[in-house]
C-alpha cells in the first residue's frame, strides 16, 4: 500500500530543516526522510560555523544574493529563539603590498553585492586591533559573526515540529518517479523495510547526495543534473589561548578562501579549511598534512609555534565545480527549470548555505508556488 503525504524534505541538515521549517508555516505537512540517526551529520556539522556578509560572490549569483539576505535574517532568528551567536567581525588580510590590489578588488565586489560596511584598515590600526596580527592592510567586516550551528538546527528543527513536521531518521530514499498525481518515494528503514510514498511535493535537499538522488527519482533529464565534486577541507585546533578576538581570513584561493582562523563561541580558534579535491567521501585528517598549515598561517601570525597544531576535524564540500573552473553556484531546479510539479531539486549546497538556509527556504517555497510565511 502506498503512504499518500503532503510534503517530503529529502535530507535533515540546516538547509533541509529550514526548508521543512518553511513548508510547515505555510500550511503543509511535512515529513523530513534522513538517512542517518540524527540531524546535520555532514555537510552542517563540519564547517567553520561562520555567519558570513556575502562580500566573495559574483554579482546577482545565487550565493552572494541568499547570502546578503539571509544574514541578517539569521541574526535576526537567533536573537528571537535564543541560539548561540556572536557578531565579531572578520578581518581579511593582505600580507605584502602586492596582496593590497586583491583586498581592493574585494571591496569592490562586495560593494557590487550590498555589502557597504567593509572599512580598510592600515597597519597601526590593525596591530591595535589584533597585536598579534602582520598584515600591510585589512579589510574589516563587521556584519560577520558566528554561531551554534547544531543549536540553530535544533531551533529549525523544533519550529519544524512545533507546526506537525515529522522527522523519520534512519530512513533512506532508494529510488523514485514521477506520476500523474504526485512523486513515488521508495523509502527504506534501517530494518530494510521499504514503503512507498506518495507526495505531492518532494524538496531534495540531500547534500552530498543530492545528485545520486536526483538521478533515482527521474523525471527531470541527467543532463540537466549538474555533476559532483568533493573538497575536502581538513580544520586544526590549538589547546592553547586564541591570539584573536577576529576571524582572520587570508585573501582567497582556488576551491575555498583560504586557511583561515575561526573561534567557536568558546573563544577556542580553529585553522582551516584547505581544499583537497577527492573521489570518494572521506573524512581522515592526516596529522602530517599540518605541515602545510604552518607556513601559510604563518604568513598572517609568524609566533605560531612548531608542534601547536593539532588535527580537528574534517568536512566534504559537494561542489558542482572541479578544479581550475569559476566556482560554481547554488543551483535551486524547480518545476520553473524542469517542469515538474512540487519538484525541488538544490545543488552545490556549500558555504554559504549555513547563513543562506532562510533565504533558500523562501525560494523553495516560491518555486512551489507557497507564500513564505515567518514566525
Amino acid at each position: 500500500m502506498t503512504e499518500r503525504i503532503d510534503a517530503a524534505v529529502i535530507g535533515a541538515g540546516v538547509v533541509g530543516l529550514a526548508i521543512a521549517r518553511a513548508l510547515a508555516l505555510a500550511g503543509r505537512e511535512v515529513v523530513v526522510i534522513e538517512a542517518s540517526e540524527t540531524i546535520g551529520t555532514e555537510v552542517s556539522s563540519r564547517n567553520s560555523e561562520v555567519i558570513h556578509a556575502g562580500i566573495y560572490y559574483p554579482s546577482n549569483s545565487r550565493k552572494a544574493v541568499h547570502c546578503v539576505r539571509g544574514r541578517e535574517r539569521l541574526y535576526a532568528y537567533c536573537r528571537r529563539h535564543g541560539v548561540g551567536h556572536d557578531r565579531i567581525g572578520k578581518l581579511i588580510v593582505a600580507t605584502s603590498e602586492v596582496q593590497r590590489d586583491t583586498l581592493g578588488a574585494i571591496a569592490r565586489q562586495a560593494a557590487a553585492n550590498g555589502v557597504e560596511d567593509l572599512r580598510v584598515l592600515e597597519r597601526a590600526e590593525i596591530r591595535r586591533l589584533e597585536p598579534a596580527l602582520n598584515a600591510v592592510a585589512a579589510l574589516h567586516s563587521p556584519s560577520t559573526g558566528i554561531v551554534d550551528s547544531h543549536g540553530l538546527m535544533l531551533a529549525f528543527q523544533g519550529d519544524a515540529e512545533d507546526h506537525g513536521t515529522l522527522i523519520a531518521f534512519r530512513s533512506r530514499v532508494t529510488g523514485g518517479a514521477v506520476r500523474a498525481d504526485g512523486i513515488e518515494l521508495r523509502v527504506e528503514d534501517a530494518s530494510g523495510i521499504a514503503t512507498t510514498f506518495q507526495a505531492g511535493i518532494v524538496v531534495n535537499s540531500a547534500g552530498l547526495d543530492a545528485q545520486g538522488l536526483a538521478h533515482t527519482i527521474g523525471g527531470v533529464p541527467d543532463r540537466a543534473i549538474p555533476p559532483l565534486y568533493y573538497a575536502r577541507g581538513c580544520y586544526f585546533t590549538m589547546s592553547e589561548r586564541s591570539p584573536f578576538s577576529h576571524l582572520i581570513y587570508p585573501v582567497p584561493e582556488d576551491g575555498g578562501l583560504g586557511v583561515h582562523v575561526t573561534l567557536d563561541l568558546a573563544g577556542q580558534c580553529r585553522f582551516g579549511p584547505d581544499v583537497e579535491w577527492i573521489d570518494t567521501l572521506d573524512y581522515t585528517i592526516d596529522p602530517v598534512r599540518a605541515e602545510r598549515f604552518y607556513p601559510v598561517i604563518r604568513t598572517y601570525w609568524p609566533d605560531l609555534r612548531d608542534g601547536a597544531l593539532m588535527p580537528g576535524y574534517a568536512g566534504v564540500r559537494p561542489k558542482v565545480a572541479g578544479p581550475g573552473e569559476p566556482a560554481g553556484d547554488f543551483m535551486v531546479a524547480g518545476p520553473r527549470q524542469h517542469g515538474v510539479s512540487g519538484l525541488v531539486h538544490l545543488f552545490g549546497i556549500e558555504s554559504p548555505g549555513l547563513t543562506s538556509a532562510l533565504s533558500l527556504a523562501d525560494e523553495v517555497c516560491e518555486e512551489l508556488g507557497l507564500a513564505p510565511t515567518e514566525a
